[in-house]
């Protein structure tokens, strides 16, 4: 039934500045963008939605909503990030490029199946770009096997917790 992933939508602070990271630096292009000025419910809005394709066609987007308060701020990793594939050799340039732009990035993680950095955005979003390694389809075939067991045990040692 589910296909696929055709796109995320988060809010943005400022359209041309989201623009910046998410096309100039990682290389993202921006395929659509239209303004919005009315809500499906009727209501007046001044909105730009802004999409930015990946390889695989799917896309992030962003809601830029100045007539709509937004509590923007620095997102822990546990609390929201956004994880993009790329290869390793572009994990390591991407890696160079964050520091060369005096960006905040950390990494590279080492995740056992993948290896991991991190930037944020101009949003407070933090961004992952990952590299499977090569063991990474046996490991999360594996993964999937026990994947239900380790849920239920979370489950049940949360509840007497």
């Amino acid at each position: 039934m589910l296909k696929g992933l055709h796109h995320n939508a988060y809010r943005c602070r400022d359209s041309e500045e989201t623009r910046r990271f998410y096309s100039d630096f990682l290389g993202l292009p921006l395929v659509n963008a239209f303004q919005i000025r009315e809500t499906k419910s009727g209501r007046a809005t001044k909105t730009l939605h802004s999409f930015y394709q990946l390889d695989d066609g799917s896309c992030l987007a962003f809601f830029e909503a100045p007539d709509m308060p937004f509590d923007f701020k620095k997102q822990h990793d546990f609390d929201l990030h956004i994880a993009l594939e790329v290869s390793p050799e572009d994990l390591q340039t991407m890696f160079a490029k964050g520091h060369a732009a005096g960006m905040e990035t950390r990494g590279v993680s080492d995740h056992e199946f993948i290896d991991s950095i991190y930037f944020r955005d101009p949003n407070g979003y933090v961004i992952e770009l990952t590299a499977k390694r090569p063991e990474h389809d046996a490991y999360m075939a594996q993964a999937a096997r026990s994947a239900r067991s380790v849920l239920d045990t979370w489950q049940s040692e949360k509840s007497t917790a």
